[in-house]
């Protein structure tokens, strides 16, 4: 029974050494170290799309007749690119233009009329003031000198009359013309011209198809406005700025970075993925880019000369500002609160404030760290 009791004692102090030996082992792990020139970047994923795309389209409804480009082709400002069947809007222009004319022979009527009723005005004048001298001389009645009056004021009215009919036409002479216009302008739209120098990315409808107004015949770009669409977490967002230089690669030449700049901030984020839109010319990309092609975006926001940055992996209860690490003091981890700056594309924060001195930043944690055990610093991630 001694013996049991002392074989027992001895397993009650192994085990105790055991633990002992387990906690005060040191822990091996890795700390952060300080960097210079620290780029601090920002990590969107985007893509390729135009500032300037136009869906163009007739303003007016008929047959199609005729397409003269297809996907792919370069045009011209000004170059046809499509016509409608014309014949029907042929036929109105044809009779606003006999309108016109008959509007024309109607004014040449009407001024002759003005000319007729003052040629007997002027007769009518001349009579009047005979009458009324023969009338002074009592040679003529009184009577006919009134008559004379009356003659001269009648033929005075047809002439003002004539004259309204003239300016009457006349007014209807600018109508005439404006239905003319109208309908040389609706014949017009019969041709669908390219708005400015494009290429062609999509046709629509083909030749024999009765379109509508406004229906997309082509799908056109600008070129020269050819940017990249990148969506940035809105936790990071609030370092983008107008005129931040970035690069960018394309899904389809993965080993190629080309350069760019950001142009446009959205100003409104995605309220469902919490992300904002920037857009970012490119200076060197290639010259034929394809709309809708998968690119990534990194925008440089700032250098630091020194920085400590650390892994976000790292930070406990990390809320963009705030968080806790494990540090390394007086060769023992320890938590500590510590505020952030900025953040870059490689999932670390700048270490603003917070940090003991003497202490070292935990880089990863190792299992089994625990407050006040015994680190070893096995070098830096």
């Amino acid at each position: 029974m001694r013996k049991g009791w002392v074989i027992g004692a001895l397993a009650v102090v192994a085990i105790g050494a055991g633990a002992l030996f387990l906690t005060e082992r040191p822990l091996e792990v890795q700390v952060v170290q300080p960097e210079t020139n620290v780029p601090l970047r920002l990590y969107g994923l985007g893509t390729v799309e135009a500032r300037v795309l136009s869906r163009v389209g007739f303003e007016v409804g008929a047959a199609l007749i005729s397409l003269s480009a297809d996907a792919g082709d370069t045009v011209t400002k000004g170059q046809a690119l499509a016509t409608l069947h014309p014949a029907e809007q042929e036929a109105r222009v044809a009779r606003a233009r006999a309108a016109v004319a008959a509007n024309i022979a109607s004014q040449s009527r009407a001024e002759a009329s003005v000319q007729r009723a003052l040629a007997v005005l002027n007769e009518r004048e001349a009579a009047n003031r005979r009458q009324k001298e023969l009338a002074r001389q009592d040679i003529a009645s009184i009577q006919r000198a009134e008559e004379a009056q009356r003659d001269e004021d009648v033929a005075r009215a047809d002439v003002a009359l004539a004259r309204a009919d003239l300016a009457v036409i006349a007014a209807q002479a600018e109508d005439a013309a404006g239905a003319l216009r109208l309908e040389e302008t609706l014949l017009a739209h019969h041709r669908l011209i390219a708005p400015y120098d494009a290429i062609v990315v999509a046709r629509h409808a083909e030749p024999g198809t009765v379109v509508k107004a406004g229906d997309p015949i082509f799908t056109l770009i600008d070129p020269t406005t050819i940017w990249i669409q990148a969506y940035i977490d809105e936790e990071r967002a609030g370092q983008l700025a107008l005129g931040q230089p970035g690069t960018i690669r394309l899904r389809s030449q993965p080993t190629a970075e080309f350069h760019g700049t950001v142009t446009r901030i959205g100003l409104e984020s995605d309220r469902v993925n919490e992300e904002r839109r920037v857009w970012l010319t490119c200076a060197d990309c290639p010259a034929e880019m394809y709309l809708g092609e998968q690119a990534e975006a990194r925008i440089l926001t700032g250098t630091r000369d020194r920085a400590l940055m650390v892994p976000e992996m790292a930070i406990t209860g990390f809320d963009g500002h705030r968080g806790t690490v494990w540090v390394v003091q007086d060769g023992r981890l320890q938590r500590a609160d510590l505020t952030f700056g900025a953040r870059d594309d490689l999932g670390r924060a700048e270490v603003t404030g917070g940090l003991p001195d003497g202490a070292q930043i935990v880089a990863q944690p190792a299992k089994g760290a625990d407050e006040g055990r015994r680190a070893r610093i096995g070098g830096s991630p």
